[in-house]
Parts: structure tokens; C-alpha cells; sequence
């Protein structure tokens, strides 16, 4: 059967945006059933009213969980509320505001009722928070409503806590046992406020697009590209950021054009993923099909998610780049042109991202942070500067300053796609053409993640694997340098295992959502060389799993 990967969506792969709202309004989770209860993955709660995962119940609940945490926190500052454009986005917005307003919380919600991307409620936060000292009861916070890049089913629900990062797992633990012990008590212990009886008055409102675009030049040269002329074609994927990439180009005065600024819950735009589902997410080429097919008429092309907190990038000779790929460029440019960032600060990635940027952060002199996969664990080095760089395999990273101050504590996508244009405007090449001259440097990246089966039990195992369990001492006809569970750069579980060598590495980690593990792995010899990987990584896993 032919895939129809990349093939524009039809009609009977596009959602019911009524069945799904009224599902969210009409239905209630079981909170004896494990996937009907409110669970905090790396960005949040997320599921579907359809599924009763994702539905009024969670959100009242997991809102008051919120209110609760910041009492016990001793947080009394401002809440920033922003949702971005899937359909269950708004309902949900709406249930956190009946709830924050009957607990008395100061809610700053955007001015315009419109979209707010994940990296300008980050900006907004810490806008807010500068200046004042970590120990500060009126802080501000927030909630963006957003599952992301997931299909246009899907809702998500995800707590900013004062640093303007995504919280970590105290706190979103705390959050989600609380929100399912009040769903269990059939909501008692959640104030509400009936949405029709909101005094709109008690609501502040906060111009999230214009603070963060005219902000801008504080991190990007958009002088530099302005000058050069550099054309970019943006497409929003029908996210978050449509508006504000349009406001870019008119404030400051860019070649850059909104390539389709069509915003429709259903996504009927998009060419489908991978699995022939509507995903919108930027880093994939089946997604990404139509942006490339227009990749000879700019100079760069750009895409982001719902939410914009991840990127893609298309070059006229390369087509989309490969994550990895652009966030080696990214580094290697901007640590060679932020004069101002700190000496000593480091380069951020998770354990998973390619090889090549331990290369490139050595060639550089700088200090690799290698951490777990998540962007929580960038956020403390991002706010105090001693992490110039944090990047995620999976498309998200952001940076600082141009004069090393904290910018954003979460990925945004905004900012990668803007610096893929200052890059041209200042090398006068390509990120991709860039990437050819490191591979030349540092030798050819073949890299892959693939999934495979495994039970529950499998998965819990993996999740709690000793470096020991690998008895082998040689991958791929290479000597096994690394045997690791915990992260170098922060000794951090990483909920799995990493064997590398010198020329080559994987990791595997168990899915949180589905009955697989994740398999990464990564040669710089050659496609060849990395299916010996593969599969010797296979049978390693098999072994200590006691397959």
C-alpha cells in the first residue's frame, strides 16, 4: 500500500472541531483509569477530549493544582495566560480563567484575545521578573495552553514557574498528583468562576506580540539582514505565530513574507507526517512538504509549530535542514559572533543530539553541558548566563543576548528561524552550506531514532538500567568509551542508557506514551557503519532487558 507521507490532507483525515469541543465540555475522565488522569510529560499534560484525557475536569483541576502549588510556593505576582491555535486551546483557556479569578489571581491575558507563542510568554515572564531578587513573592508566572506540534486532536496544558521555563518534575508532579486527587473528589476544592459571570475588568491585558517583537534586536542582528537583503518566506503552520512573524516584517522592515498565513483548526493545509496523520511539526520533511517544494524562491524558508517553540529551516540548496545539522551551524556561528557573551559559558545539549556538536563546542574552547532530554534542564544555566546555548534534538533551542543576558527560558522557534537569516546576511552563506564545511572538519554525521517494541514491564526496566547491565566492550568493531545512565553534564537520571565510542553512539529510552523504546543512534562513518550500530545496539538492549 502506497503511504500518502507527505501528501496533502484530505477530507477524511480532518478532525470534527464540534464533536471534539463538545466532547471536551460533555464528558468526564474515570480517574481509576490510568489514561483518562492528568500526567505531566516533558511540555505538559496533553491528550484529547475524545479520548477523555483531555477534557474540562482536567484543566478546572489541574488550574486549582496550580493556584495550590503557587500558595505552597509563596508565589503572589502576576500569571501570564496565553493559548495557541488548536480547537481545544481556547475552551481550555477559559476553564483556567474561571478557576485563577475565583482564587483571586492577577491574570495578564493577551490584549488582542489572540495566539500567544510558548517563547513570548517566556519573554513575558521574565520581562516582568528582571530585577527582582529569586526569593520575591510577586513574581509572575504562567500557563500557555498548547500540546505543541501534535495533531489537531490533541489539547495540552503546560505550568511556566517564575525562571519563564518549563517546570521540572517536583513541580509537575506535584501539580499533577493534586489535580487528580480533586478530579477523584468530583472537583471539590476547586473554586470557579463561571466564564458568563467573568468581570472582565478583573482581567489585565498584556500585548505579548508587541513586547516581544520589538524586542528583538536585543538578540538577532535584523540590521544585518535588513541590509543584505536577505529574503525569507515564513509559514507559521498555521501556529501560534503567524501574526507576529507578519508584525517582524513591518516593524522592522524585512523582506520577509507570511508564505501562508491561514490559520484552521483542522489544518486542512497541511501535507500529512510520517504516519499520515496531521502533525505540525517543523522538522519533519513529510510535514514540511509544501514549504520545500517553494525552497527555490528565498533565500531561507522557515517553519514553526503550533505553539512556534520549535523550527525548521529550508535552504535553497539543501532543502530542510536536519536538526542536528542547523543546531551544530547555530552554535558554531554564534559563539564566533556574541563577543559579549560570557567567556566561560557553556553550550547546552541533550544527550541524544549529534556528535558533531561536541566537535564544534571543542573546536570553540568551550564547556560541553550535556544533559537529559528536556529543556528544563537548560533553564538554570540559561538565566544566569553560564549556558549561552541550550538545544534539543527534536528542533527546539534558544539562546542569549546579544550582551549574555537571559532572553527566554524555553525553546523558540521565532528566534532559530531568524538566526538562520542572519547567518546568510553575515557569512553570505547558507546554514546548510556551512554544515558541509563541518562535516568536511569533522566527518560525516549518519544519525537515526527508531522505535521498538517493549512491554511495560521492559520499559521500567530499561528506565532503571546500570551501566553494568552492558557487558559488552566493543560497538561496531569500536571500543566502548562511555557506558552512561546519568548525564555528564548534570549527573542527572537520563531514564535509560548511553554507550558511545569514538566515532559513534546510542541511547535508548523507553516512550512515555506508548509500549516502545526509543532508539537513537548516531555514526560518524557512514550509514553502513551506523546499521552495525543499530543493530549491536539492538541486541545490547535485548540482552539487558533479558530478552
Amino acid at each position: 500500500m502506497t503511504s500518502r507521507a507527505g501528501l496533502p490532507a484530505e477530507e477524511s483525515d480532518l478532525i470534527d472541531v464540534d464533536e471534539l469541543i463538545a466532547a471536551y465540555y460533555d464528558r468526564a475522565p474515570n480517574p481509576d483509569v490510568p489514561a483518562e488522569r492528568v500526567v505531566f510529560g516533558t511540555s505538559g499534560h496533553r491528550g484529547s477530549s475524545l479520548t477523555n484525557s483531555f477534557n474540562e475536569n482536567h484543566i478546572l483541576a489541574t488550574t486549582q493544582a496550580i493556584v495550590d502549588y503557587r500558595a505552597a510556593q509563596g508565589i503572589t505576582g502576576p500569571l501570564f495566560l496565553g493559548r495557541d491555535t488548536h480547537a481545544l486551546s481556547l475552551p481550555a483557556e477559559r476553564s483556567a480563567i474561571e478557576v485563577l479569578l475565583a482564587n483571586g489571581v492577577d491574570v495578564r491575558v493577551d490584549s488582542r484575545d489572540a495566539w500567544v507563542p510558548t517563547p513570548a510568554l517566556s519573554h513575558a515572564i521574565l520581562t516582568y521578573n528582571r530585577g527582582r531578587a529569586a526569593d520575591d513573592a510577586g513574581r509572575a508566572d504562567g500557563i500557555v495552553v498548547t500540546p505543541s506540534h501534535n495533531p489537531p486532536r490533541d489539547g495540552g496544558f503546560k505550568y511556566n514557574p517564575p525562571h519563564g521555563g518549563p517546570a521540572d518534575t517536583d513541580a509537575t508532579g506535584w501539580i499533577a498528583d493534586r489535580a487528580n486527587a480533586l478530579i477523584a473528589a468530583g472537583l471539590d476544592g476547586v473554586a470557579r468562576e463561571r466564564f458568563a459571570d467573568v468581570d472582565w475588568d478583573a482581567l489585565t491585558g498584556y500585548d505579548f506580540r508587541d513586547a516581544y517583537v520589538r524586542d528583538l534586536p536585543s538578540i538577532i542582528d535584523l540590521d544585518a539582514i535588513r541590509e543584505a537583503g536577505v529574503r525569507i518566506g515564513a509559514d507559521p503552520l498555521g501556529g501560534a505565530s503567524v501574526e507576529y512573524w507578519a508584525l517582524i516584517a513591518e516593524m522592522h522592515d524585512l523582506d520577509l513574507d507570511v508564505v501562508n498565513p491561514e490559520v484552521d483548526p483542522t489544518w486542512r493545509f497541511m501535507t500529512l507526517d510520517w504516519d499520515e496523520k496531521i502533525r505540525m511539526d517543523p522538522s519533519s520533511p513529510s510535514a514540511m512538504a509544501s514549504l520545500v517544494a517553494k525552497k527555490g524562491s528565498y533565500d531561507v524558508l522557515t517553519g514553526n509549530d503550533a505553539d512556534a517553540d520549535r523550527h525548521g529551516i529550508v535552504t535553497p540548496d539543501a532543502g530542510l535542514m536536519n536538526p542536528n545539522h542547523y543546531l551544530a551551524v547555530a552554535i558554531d556561528y554564534l559563539f564566533s559572533h556574541r563577543e559579549q557573551w560570557p567567556s566561560d559559558a557553556a553550550v547546552g545539549k541533550t544527550l541524544v543530539s549529534s556528535m558533531i556538536i561536541d566537535r564544534v563546542a571543542e573546536s570553540l574552547g568551550r564547556r560541553l553541558l550535556e544533559v537529559p532530554v528536556g529543556f528544563k534542564w537548560f533553564v538554570p544555566g540559561l538565566l544566569d548566563g553560564s549556558v549561552a546555548f541550550g538545544g534539543e534534538e527534536s528542533a527546539g533551542a534558544s539562546f542569549l543576548r546579544r550582551d549574555g543576558s537571559v532572553w527566554s527560558t524555553d525553546k523558540d522557534g521565532i528566534l532559530l528561524c531568524l538566526l538562520a537569516a542572519e547567518i546568510i546576511a553575515v557569512t553570505g552563506k547558507t546554514p546548510s552550506q556551512r554544515y558541509a564545511e563541518l562535516e568536511q572538519e569533522f566527518g560525516a554525521s549518519a544519525y537515526q531514532r527508531v522505535d521498538a517494541p517493549a512491554t511495560p514491564e521492559q520499559k521500567a526496566t530499561l528506565a532503571r538500567l546500570a551501566p553494568e547491565s552492558v557487558t559488552a566492550t566493543t560497538l561496531a568493531g569500536e571500543e566502548i568509551t562511555a557506558k552512561l545512565s546519568h548525564a555528564p553534564g548534570n549527573d542527572a537520571a537520563i531514564g535509560g542508557l548511553k554507550v558511545q565510542t569514538e566515532h559513534a553512539w546510542f541511547a535508548a529510552r523507553p516512550s512515555g506514551t506508548e509500549d516502545v523504546y526509543k532508539l537513537y543512534a548516531e555514526s560518524l562513518r557512514g550509514p553502513d557503519h551506523l546499521a552495525e550500530v543499530q543493530a549491536e545496539a539492538r541486541a545490547v538492549v535485548s540482552a539487558a532487558l533479558g530478552g
